[in-house]
């Protein structure tokens, strides 16, 4: 019994190196997946995902080290966690380091336009477009009038609006469909009144 409360709760290494090693793999997950943009964030292909939850695996022993005790576990995931937490208080006051961190947002379509240079720059094909407009509610990219990646990954889409001019054909053309059903029921009428 001695020996499983040992290699259970008995820490294999010291504190500090359980409280560094999470660091040191934080920081390095951060900047890769900044590094790796942000389409490994949200608009995932099996290959990504293939590469992020392996990525937790590989890390693994990075982290842990030569302890598994349940104790070193819980460090690490505490290290973890606050680092975490004081990351981004940090960032949520320091704007600049934020936008560096985090990157900008891109325009992926402008005024209508697809902009094929920024779906280059972000890893991203056409039809992978289509398909986030598809999710958004659009039939296609067309109905589109501005498409913006944001940092962390998501597609905002804003729909075109009509012109002045086709709000006033589509309104014309509702009333003349008024007209028109109006005018058949009064035909149907002065049919039935008139002898045959």
């Amino acid at each position: 019994m001695h020996f499983i409360w040992h290699d259970m709760f008995v820490l294999g290494v010291p504190v500090a190196e359980k409280v560094l090693r999470p660091l040191i793999v934080y920081a390095f997950l951060i900047v890769g997946l900044r590094m790796a943009g942000k389409r490994e964030l949200a608009q995932l292909n099996p290959f990504d995902l293939v590469v992020l939850l392996t990525l937790s695996n590989t890390v693994q022993n990075a982290i842990i080290g030569d302890d598994n005790t349940v104790v070193g576990g819980l460090i690490g995931a505490a290290t973890l966690l606050v680092a975490n937490y004081l990351v981004v208080r940090f960032l949520f006051a320091h704007d600049r380091l934020e936008k560096l961190v985090e990157g900008d947002s891109d325009i992926l379509i402008d005024n209508g336009v697809v902009r094929e240079d920024h779906l280059k720059k972000e890893l991203l094909k056409k039809h992978q477009l289509e398909t986030a407009a598809h999710r958004q509610g659009f039939g296609s990219t067309g109905e589109v009038e501005r498409a913006v990646l944001e940092p962390g990954g998501s597609i905002y889409f804003v729909g075109k609006k009509p012109s002045s001019d086709e709000t006033q054909q589509s309104e014309l053309l509702k009333r003349l469909d008024a007209i028109s059903a109006t005018l058949g029921d009064l035909r149907s009428r002065v049919d039935k009144l008139s002898p045959s």
